[in-house]
């Protein structure tokens, strides 16, 4: 099978899979939006890093998993990678216990801290109490589809995520316009549509007869460790639009009030469905990488990244033109005032054009965390939001800004963590080269 076939073959389902989860993400919107209208749509926009932060806790901790998982098995070390398949999965319960328990505990501190009050923390409570509840469907769904993948299935596990979507588009119809639910009837969609999900992830497993088997505590903690230890880097370039949504939050309650919040969760929404794109290509050449990495085939390695490249690229373009196109129905999709639609149209622009530097950022980060350079993918990923808030500290405060400051900020950051992305990357080439020269294998 010749090179550029094996990629699109793992590519191609990972990006369909990501880009139905895309739409995943504004279903929430549009039905609550639709219904409830600006104070629905900024109330959702509020709570949804509490949600994306389940998932993104799920995807870190699975995807790590599985990178080590790939690795152990390239180096023919099956039953070290039966525990590391075994080790994940009783690292995603204990994970979705305490998301679970801690959420439950300080609620309404958190809501507050994210900005919620008065009748916008009632909404979104509403929202996040149910989300909570259903935790364990979010953590595993998103926790189990990586090794669906590494171990070939990228074509179920899309499958698998379609099911979801359905799910989720069919419950809140009847959930939010049918019974008027409202938020707490957009959450159980939700969560119903992750449990669909995680319940074909496993019936996938099972079948496939991986073989489940506690280790022992040494060996356990073991591999706890090295889990978490990449964990960060997946789990922040899942989670890190939703720190900027945090962060841009709260500085639109205070330089522009409601209807600013309200803007940029239209623009969030949209963005998101092409940060998930681009992971979809991350992820889907993670296995590739990770493999021929382990294998230490590192011109094949570089092949399976140069197209990563290209297709990320591709779609970055794609959705500059196409959003730019439609840059005026985007607050009409969500049930936007008139105000709202003409904001969203006019700030839309500077957030597409930042997509030329982040797509380059989103496949090297992937890179870096698939062939285990942990703490270089740890400064990629936080590299934006950190200069996300230093840009927000300063920009909003100059009197020739104000809230065109707020709104600067993150393509700004964007810009400037793609330069630290070539930077990083250059320097990763030339270690791996060293590696390679050392000795055969690069595990």
């Amino acid at each position: 099978m010749s090179e550029r076939r094996m990629f699109f073959r793992d590519v191609a389902p990972s990006v369909m899979a990501f880009a139905l989860s895309g739409v995943y993400t504004i279903v929430d919107g549009f039905f609550v939006g639709n219904s409830l209208g600006d104070s629905g749509l900024a109330a959702i926009n509020l709570g949804f890093p509490i949600a994306a932060f389940i998932q993104a806790a799920g995807t870190g901790a699975g995807l790590s998993g599985a990178i080590r998982f790939t690795i152990l098995r390239g180096q023919k070390r099956e039953n070290e990678a039966r525990a590391c398949f075994s080790s994940t999965v009783l690292l995603l319960a204990l994970i979705s216990i305490l998301l679970t328990g801690g959420i439950f505990a300080a609620l309404s501190p958190l809501l507050r801290l994210l900005g919620a009050e008065g009748e916008l923390l009632r909404l979104t409570a509403d929202y996040i109490w149910v989300i909570a509840l259903g935790a364990v469907f979010q953590a595993f769904a998103t926790g189990l589809v990586p090794f669906i993948r590494n171990l070939g299935g990228a074509g179920f596990a899309m499958w698998a995520m379609i099911a979801g979507f359905v799910t989720n588009i069919g419950l809140d119809y009847l959930f939010v316009w049918v019974y008027g639910l409202g938020m707490a009837g957009a959450a159980w969609a939700t969560i119903a549509g992750q449990a669909a999900t995680m319940l074909l992830t496993v019936f996938y497993l099972v079948k496939k007869k991986i073989g489940f088997a506690v280790p022992r505590g040494r060996q356990l903690a073991g591999f706890f460790g090295a889990i978490l230890k990449v964990a960060a880097a997946p789990f922040g370039l899942t989670f890190s639009p939703q720190i900027t949504t945090i962060l841009m939050n709260r500085f639109l309650l205070r330089y522009g009030g409601e209807q600013s919040v309200a803007v940029y969760g239209c623009i969030a929404y949209i963005t998101a469905i092409t940060y998930l794109l681009l992971q979809g290509v991350g992820d889907g050449s993670q296995p590739l990488i990770s493999r021929f990495y382990s294998e230490g085939n590192l011109p094949v390695m570089r092949q399976m990244r140069k197209l990563a490249y290209l297709t990320g690229g591709a779609i970055a373009a794609a959705c500059m033109a196409g959003f730019f196109l439609l840059r005026r129905d985007v607050g009409i999709l969500f049930g936007a005032s008139v105000q709202t639609c003409e904001s969203v149209a006019l700030y839309l622009p500077l957030y597409l054009l930042a997509l030329i530097f982040l797509f380059y950022v989103r496949i090297t980060t992937a890179f870096l965390y698939a062939t285990e350079k942990s703490v270089l993918s740890y400064i990629l990923v936080y590299a934006e939001p950190a200069a996300i808030l230093v840009l927000l500290l300063t920009l909003p405060r100059l009197p020739a800004l104000g809230l065109l400051g707020v709104w600067l900020a993150v393509p700004l950051a964007q810009m400037l963590t793609g330069g630290v992305s070539v930077f990083i990357r250059l320097r990763v080439d030339r270690q791996i080269m060293r590696e390679a020269a050392a000795g055969p294998g690069c595990g």
